[in-house]
């Protein structure tokens, strides 16, 4: 019988967490170097998972190419109704591109703060931050979970295919309503599920790194984003990422593959929006 060559699977969040810093240290750093570039590592099992999930930022004000790992799912500061003079905070900031794209937006007068896990991409965001002579953006390394800045400060937070990866959704969604000012608002793009996804990818480490294995139900996600106290939830942008039979039968067998495909259970970017109550309630 044949089976999956399935890799390590990850049973915990501090695991969790462990392996989405080293997976996206090691993009930071091939990417110093021109390594492997923006795929998920460099393991055979996990190439190309951001790039079928990426969408072109190239024409926006404020692209920076040596900031596009190509690691995002969506383009959140389409529907973040950024405004000059606004304070920014981009969850998950990696090297800068939404950042940038941001202080695009916010002008001089405004602040663009950028929070991210990971140390190597903070330097490679601070270095790119360095060269382009912004005084008024910064990047700070912090767990979403539990971050590292002050209550009531963001009137836009933005997030790239990040909140997927926090093993506590709950607790990040409860820390992006705490840093945002009332009347605050945020957009964030992320990976959801439209079914279960099978076992072999929930539970795949490469895969968890490459923004799938952590997903949950979309209407899980949304639920969650209105227990945290957000009102005017909306999705205004949904599609359906398609991985490849190649790439999944590293995680299944041709059997598991047969019945995922049949089941129609579907693997979503969407863009949501929502506001933080002007009053608390």
């Amino acid at each position: 019988m044949q089976t999956s060559t399935a890799t390590p699977f990850i049973t915990n969040d501090e695991s969790l967490k462990s392996l989405v810093q080293e997976k996206y240290g090691a993009i930071a750093e091939n990417a110093e170097v021109g390594g492997c570039g923006p795929s998920c590592g460099c393991g055979p099992t996990d190439l190309n998972i951001p790039t079928v999930m990426n969408e072109d930022y190239t024409k926006l004000a404020g692209y920076t190419p040596d900031a596009d790992l190509a690691l995002g799912c969506g383009i959140p500061t389409q529907f973040a109704q950024i405004r000059v003079g606004d304070t920014v905070v981009d969850l998950g900031s990696g090297a800068g591109n939404d950042a940038f794209v941001a202080r695009a937006l916010v002008g001089n007068a405004g602040r663009v703060i950028g929070v991210d896990f990971t140390e190597a991409m903070i330097a490679k965001a601070r270095a790119n931050n360095e060269k382009l002579g912004f005084g008024n953006v910064e990047f700070v390394r912090g767990d979403i979970e539990n971050m590292p800045l002050a209550g009531d400060v963001a009137d836009v937070v933005v997030s790239n295919c990040v909140l997927n990866l926090v093993p506590n959704k709950p607790a990040a969604f409860s820390e992006m309503f705490r840093i945002m000012k009332p009347s605050a608002h945020f957009a964030v793009s992320d990976i959801v599920l439209g079914g279960d996804l099978p076992k072999g990818i929930r539970q795949a480490a490469e895969m968890y790194a490459g923004c799938v294995s952590g997903a949950i139900l979309q209407n899980d996600y949304l639920a969650i984003i209105e227990a945290a106290g957000f009102q005017n939830i909306s999705v205004p942008k949904e599609r359906e990422i398609f991985l490849p039979d190649t790439l999944l039968l590293s995680y299944l067998t041709p059997a598991e593959l047969a019945d995922f495909r049949a089941s129609g259970a579907k693997i979503l970017s969407i863009t949501v929006y929502g506001e933080k109550p002007s009053i608390r309630v």
